[in-house]
């Protein structure tokens, strides 16, 4: 449980931040993907198309909620039963139902 407990505090004040290629938008993001800071590293976003600037903020907060995924996952791993891979119990994509038909074990219906 310490080791646990470790792995948790860890992560209470981590972040993920990743800087567009072209340099002009980074996002920041913590452990639970929230969005905790955008910066604009100069004043070049003002002369893009509004897609454009659209787009390379939602890549960047989404690589960063990538990568803070990954750090969940190698942190919160060991502690997951064997055979359960721990970024994909931590995606939206999880299917309980998928992970209890891999290990055998067959669903209840309702009662």
């Amino acid at each position: 449980m310490d080791r646990l407990a470790d792995a948790s505090a860890s992560l209470e004040s981590a972040t993920e931040e990743v800087v567009a290629k072209n340099r002009l938008v980074g996002a920041k993001v913590d452990a639970t993907g929230e969005l905790v800071e955008l910066k604009f590293h100069s004043q070049a976003y003002r002369d893009m198309a509004p897609t454009e600037l659209a787009a390379a903020v939602t890549d960047v907060v989404n690589r960063a909620r990538k990568q803070m995924a990954g750090r969940v996952a190698l942190a919160y791993g060991p502690f997951l039963p064997e055979g359960i891979d721990a970024e994909e119990a931590l995606s939206e994509g999880f299917d309980p139902h998928k992970l209890l038909d891999r290990l055998g074990i067959p669903p209840e219906g309702p009662r």
